[in-house]
């Protein structure tokens, strides 16, 4: 150690130190040493990132969060298993294949559903497993070995074995429903591919006259278009206004159709007029006020975003866009166009190809969700699943509580297809990746690592993929899956936008990684994960990672120059000095060992970080080896075996967060056998 740079380089030992790590099998739990094979099972599940996809700082967080406690748990003896993967991510997949297609100036429709279903394959082998490669420069130690994929075949009876036995349950139908429906891919799609863009628009006020009187009731929509589909109006019951109204007919301007005025307490009284327009074919919340009302159903537009015949005979045919020209010059000749102004909404797009989304009347298959919703919901409120911090629960419980059924069915080529004569559709990505804490695991692995016991993931699929594990894992395991889910924060520019690639915000870890290395990422991405709020990402944290990575490298320099020739060894357990200052580290030591311990377990990676950095950096460099230069602690044994001794504890606690320079420093420390701090022990902080 005495014959290195000074200057610690990443670069220099990263790679050599996976290496070694992936050459030790102890990724593996089979090949774990005896005190792990005899120790209890820990499981986390990789949430399978997109075939599609690559590192984002997201993922980077994610990862190292999951590393930090699987390296601890390792380390304190049980038998971890932290199996990766990927997700086939159905529509991300099959457009990003028919991206390649277009350039090559052909489309799946030449090619056929089965070609095009081999250019995925070709597609999924050269490209989808980068992202996983890429984990691998992180740091991350999964099990590769167990590396699955939703597209695997024993994955896919798995699933196909899921879909019958709800199917034979009574709990799938196929029935119509409105749905988001993407024009361009020309499929139903689930809300987490749904992105909404801020578009400046015109909220129009429609005057509908009350049959057999003088009064009207004035409606206000940004899409005029969608009236000629309507049903009734609707109003709040509470809402004074409009009570005497409420029972009446209206007419329906254009189509002169007779509909009801009714009262629905999902109706906001302070939007626009308090009154809206109920059309059941095409808003989903109008679906529902639709069933409580038994209200007649209109589909006025088809799966091209184009008007139907039902729309009636001047509109058949048009765009959306054109039809809505139309109307509001059809109002404005009839005088039912009260008056029209500027307005900012939310535009629902497709995530995929920007395509605005058509929620529309489509014939698809569904899950019905109240029982499963009911166990799921039971399943937290219980106590046997938590949510750390605890806040996204309500998340959780509210959209439990407000559940429709599910779509599970897709118009694509690029999926589990529907188990059932008649239909080529294929079942919604979530659907199969709801089954990944068991459908992964075979036989013995099963029995040993199911249930899991952390699920750590991000916040914006607590509902499309959290609760669906949870109820899947109840129904087909007979419990759930995992009984802590940490809800991590959310990494935005530092401006407190979200990154995005576009607009110039957007952040690449691996850039990190080639500048400060892995160590210094990792300890930039968990310094800022803070009582859980939102990041605000600054590269200054990963810059004094590397400081601190240099600071330890010569701390422990200084620690073995000083040692020289002596035959003393690293002890696993604290020595008994006589001298007060190394009698006063061994006790600050031992205490920052459980506090850190301690945090870790309450998932408070960042403060577990603050805490040890800050011990390390002021008690133990600034103070402790300071003290220890004096003539007189500097010739005792009892120093040398102090200062090797807190070297060492604080190596282990540094390692499930800066796992590389730890590892090599380890190296490094004179011990009675040579072993990896990958298995070292914990320190014992009882």
């Amino acid at each position: 150690m005495t014959e290195i740079p000074k200057a610690y380089d990443p670069k220099a030992i990263e790679k050599d130190i996976y290496a070694r790590w992936l050459e030790s099998g102890y990724f593996n739990p089979d090949n774990l040493p005896k005190r792990n094979q005899d120790g209890d099972p820990f499981t986390i599940m990789l949430p399978p990132p997109n075939i599609t996809g690559n590192l984002h700082m997201g993922h980077a967080l994610n990862a190292s969060i999951q590393d930090i406690l699987i390296r601890k748990r390792r380390m304190e003896g049980y038998k971890t298993l932290w199996l990766p993967g990927t997700d086939h991510a159905g529509i991300a997949t099959q457009n990003m294949v028919e991206k390649k297609l277009r350039k090559e100036g052909t489309s799946r429709h030449e090619l056929g559903r089965e070609k095009f279903e081999q250019e995925i394959w070709k597609w999924k082998e050269e490209y989808g497993s980068i992202i996983l490669s890429q984990l691998k420069e992180l740091g991350a130690s999964c099990d590769w070995s167990r590396t699955r994929f939703t597209m695997d075949p024993d994955y896919q009876k798995e699933v196909e074995g899921a879909f019958m036995h709800y199917y034979n349950k009574g709990l799938i139908y196929q029935g119509e429903r409105v749905v988001n429906w993407c024009p361009r891919c020309a499929t139903s799609i689930s809300d987490l591919e749904v992105a909404r863009k801020e578009e400046q628009a015109t909220l129009y006020y429609i005057s509908y006259p009350i049959k057999d009187s003088t009064e009207t009731i004035t409606v206000a929509t940004v899409r005029p278009e969608t009236m000629l589909g309507d049903s009734a109006v609707a109003v709040h019951p509470s809402d004074e206004r409009y009570k005497t109204l409420v029972g009446k007919i209206a007419i329906l301007p254009i189509m002169n159709r007779e509909i009801p005025v009714v009262a629905d307490r999902v109706i906001e009284k302070e939007f626009g007029t308090g009154v809206v327009k109920v059309t059941p074919a095409h808003d989903m919340a109008d679906w529902d006020i639709g069933e409580r009302n038994t209200l007649p159903v209109h589909k006025i537009i088809d799966e091209r975003a184009r008007m139907t015949a039902e729309a009636g005979t001047e509109f058949e045919g048009l765009k959306v866009v054109e039809a809505r020209a139309k109307v509001v010059e059809e109002l404005q000749k009839l005088g039912r166009l009260v008056k029209s102004e500027p307005y900012t909404h939310q535009l629902s797009i497709c995530e995929r190809c920007g395509t605005v989304i058509e929620p529309l009347l489509s014939k698809q298959w569904f899950l019905k969700m109240n029982d499963l919703a009911a166990t799921a919901k039971e399943a937290v409120l219980s106590g046997r699943v938590k949510f750390y911090p605890e806040r996204w629960q309500k998340v959780y419980i509210d959209w439990l509580d407000n559940i429709r059924d599910w779509c599970i069915s897709r118009q694509l080529w690029w999926g589990h297809t529907i188990p059932l004569e008649g239909t080529e559709d294929v079942l919604d990505t979530w659907f199969s990746s709801a089954l990944w804490p068991f459908a992964t695991l075979k036989g013995k692995d099963r029995d040993t690592f199911y249930p899991g016991n952390v699920l750590s993931t991000a916040r914006d699929i607590i509902n499309l993929w959290v609760a669906r594990m949870i109820y899947s894992g109840q129904e087909f395991m007979g419990s759930e899956p995992f009984s802590d889910v940490i809800i991590h924060a959310t990494i935005l520019a530092k401006s407190g936008e979200r990154m995005s690639k576009s607009k110039g915000t957007g952040l690449d870890p691996l850039t990190l990684i080639n500048e400060f290395g892995a160590d210094a990422t990792r300890f930039g991405l968990i310094w800022q994960a803070m009582g859980g709020q939102d990041i605000h990402w600054a590269d200054e944290s990963v810059r004094a990672g590397r400081k601190l990575l240099n600071k330890l490298w010569n701390a422990s320099r200084l620690i073995l120059m000083r040692r020289g020739e002596k035959e003393i060894v690293l002890s696993e357990n604290p020595p008994s000095p006589a001298h007060d200052v190394n009698i006063d580290i061994i006790e600050r030591t031992c205490k920052v060992a459980a506090e850190v311990s301690n945090m870790i377990d309450a998932y408070e990676f960042g403060q577990a970080l603050h805490t040890l950095y800050d011990f390390f950096w002021h008690e133990f460099c600034d103070k402790y080896l300071e003290d220890i230069k004096s003539e007189e602690l500097s010739a005792l044994e009892e120093t040398t075996e102090t200062a090797l001794w807190a070297l060492g504890v604080q190596l282990k606690l540094f390692h499930p967060f800066i796992p590389f320079v730890t590892e090599h420093i380890w190296r490094q420390l004179p011990k009675d056998r040579d072993t990896l701090l990958l298995v070292a022990s914990w320190p014992n902080t009882r």
